[in-house]
């Protein structure tokens, strides 16, 4: 029974895949020629592909769409802001970047199982929270198909302005090493992270230094000793990195585009809370973690209970 239902939900995200590459492609090359602007594609793109995550959420009941194509479509439309731009230097920077983001999105998210039907835990925890059957499609409709999905229009955002007009300067070179920083600290964090779990649910061998950590439930070391989401502060700090390289080369470091990375951190603040009242609700000594070490943000003064731990036990193994 399990593998047959995990063969229907493989079979519905191919399914899903083909008719999302047709609306790439189709938009592209057939809809709106290549004289239309950029963002007139990302926008038609963006309304197909959020109604048709709407109509696949309501079919299968599985609310993970959206979360499926975070790590695509936003590379889409970094490809589509280039070939506009015929892969000129300034908007090639950014676009590289947006790649190699998206390539380590999709392997990690991948890995966790997102691509052969495991939905997201914190949909299935919510709708319990939603009892209204009309609310909860509303709130599907609008919010995890159509805002979510706005919201990749508008992180990839400074990208248009580098299409207007743009000049490669110091600062540029400086938010592209910054970016990629961001980048690998997000993806460190997330192999520690995987690495952890593997370990804690038994299909990867433990190590000793951890047992704590396994007993307790949640990793609290190494990235994780700095801030509780080390894995979000890259994730944001990428794309606050984006839009200081796109304003960087225009001349205006403060512009409309900013609306992007501030409705992502915002995003990302409201998901921190959501997880953490989860998480806190599991294991107990999750409260004292929560008011030793800060949220996204490290706290780089003052003393630190976890990583004066997490360095004492080190230098006793040693």
């Amino acid at each position: 029974m399990y593998n047959a239902e995990m063969n229907k939900r493989r079979l519905s995200i191919s399914i899903f895949f083909i008719f999302v590459a047709g609306i790439y492609a189709g938009v592209i090359s057939l809809v709106i020629p290549l004289h239309h602007t950029a963002i007139e594609q990302i926008a038609l793109i963006t309304l197909l592909t959020a109604l048709l995550s709407f109509l696949f959420a309501s079919v299968t009941n599985d609310y993970s769409w959206t979360d499926r194509l975070w790590s695509i479509s936003p590379v889409i439309y970094a490809l589509i802001y280039a070939l506009h731009q015929n892969f000129s230097l300034p908007i090639l920077l950014p676009t590289i970047l947006v790649a190699l983001w998206g390539s380590r999105l999709t392997f990690n998210f991948a890995r966790r199982g997102g691509y052969i039907g495991r939905e997201d835990y914190r949909w299935t925890l919510l709708r319990k929270q939603i009892h209204t059957p009309v609310v909860w499609v509303l709130f599907n409709l609008l919010f995890i198909a159509f805002y979510q999905q706005l919201l990749f229009v508008l992180f990839t955002l400074p990208l248009r302005t580098i299409t207007e007009s743009s000049t490669l300067q110091p600062l540029s070179i400086f938010a592209f090493v910054l970016a990629l920083g961001f980048l690998i600290l997000e993806t460190v964090a997330d192999q520690q992270q995987f690495t952890f779990q593997q370990a804690k649910h038994g299909y990867a061998a433990r190590e000793e230094q951890h047992e704590d950590e396994y007993t307790d439930g949640f990793r609290r070391s190494g990235l994780f000793a700095w801030c509780r989401h080390p894995n979000y502060l890259g994730e944001l700090g990428f794309w606050w990195s984006i839009y200081l390289l796109a304003s960087s080369m225009t001349g205006s470091l403060l512009n409309y585009t900013i609306i992007g990375p501030i409705l992502l951190t915002f995003l990302f603040v409201g998901s921190t809370a959501f997880t953490e009242s989860i998480t806190a609700s599991k294991y107990e000594s999750y409260a004292v973690y929560r008011k030793e070490v800060w949220p996204i943000i490290p706290r780089l003064w003052g003393k630190n209970p976890v990583r004066r731990s997490v360095s004492s036990s080190q230098e006793a193994s040693l």
